[in-house]
């Protein structure tokens, strides 16, 4: 089942407001909970992410670090692109927009990377998100944001909803390879129930629950490129949402 929803969040400034083409994106029930959206930025600010992302690219490939069992990405994270377009999606107002479309009372703390699937890539194992990360204390306050530091995080968190954005996939087609793979059950042999083709400018959002499986189904047959990252609620709300002994599961 889908349906057309339009975000219901609170007032954003000018700035951010017109960088999107619309807030009419597809809320889908099956396989699992997830929002789906086309044409998200507007064209101007899409192609800037665009050239942000062949940038850091070539300016920083050496700090780029693979990502092992989700289809083998080489990934930079968010914490070193401070300074671009691609700095968008580490900014409250972004954090607030995603928490707000998907109904989840977030911590403002953001995890993740912009990352790179070389062509010929392997399908990644299916994971439904509900990973720990530790942030450093205090909790963000109303416009703020925290992301990971190294070696500081005492604060324990939960992965509360992903966000997979595609970026720099021009002119994919149908047997192209690098979807992504939705499933409500991580051991069904028949492959994923739904596939979201890698489009430019497109995402989907989901809710980690224990049935949010998803995993990158690999053979791409050319260079993929995305952003992933996950909103987070705190540890002892996950246990009493999701059971404790499921959420310890994944520590």
């Amino acid at each position: 089942m889908t349906g057309v929803m339009t975000s219901r969040v609170r007032a954003q400034p000018a700035w951010f407001t017109e960088l999107f083409a619309h807030r009419r994106w597809i809320r889908r029930t099956g396989p699992f909970p997830h929002i789906y959206a086309r044409d998200i930025f507007v064209a101007d600010f899409y192609q800037r992410l665009v050239d942000d992302y062949a940038r850091v690219r070539a300016e920083r490939s050496d700090r780029f670090r693979p990502v092992t069992g989700q289809g083998d990405p080489t990934a930079l994270g968010l914490s070193e692109l401070r300074d671009g377009p691609l700095a968008l999606f580490a900014t409250r107002e972004w954090h607030d927009l995603i928490a707000g479309v998907t109904g989840v009372t977030a911590t403002g703390d953001i995890d993740g990377s912009v990352r790179h699937h070389a062509p010929g890539s392997p399908a990644g194992t299916p994971d439904n998100g509900l990973a720990s990360a530790l942030f450093a204390e205090p909790v963000p306050g109303p416009g703020e944001v925290r992301l990971p530091d190294a070696g500081a995080g005492t604060r324990e968190t939960v992965r509360a909803v992903a966000v997979l954005f595609h970026l720099g996939n021009p002119d994919w087609r149908t047997g192209d390879g690098g979807e992504i793979g939705l499933r409500a059950d991580r051991g069904d042999s028949t492959g994923p129930t739904l596939t979201i083709p890698p489009l430019d400018n497109s995402m989907v959002v989901f809710e980690c629950t224990p049935r949010s499986w998803h995993n990158f189904a690999g053979g791409n047959t050319t260079d993929r490129g995305s952003v992933v990252m996950w909103l987070h609620r705190p540890r002892h709300e996950a246990q009493r949402r999701r059971g404790a002994e499921l959420v310890d599961r994944h520590r």
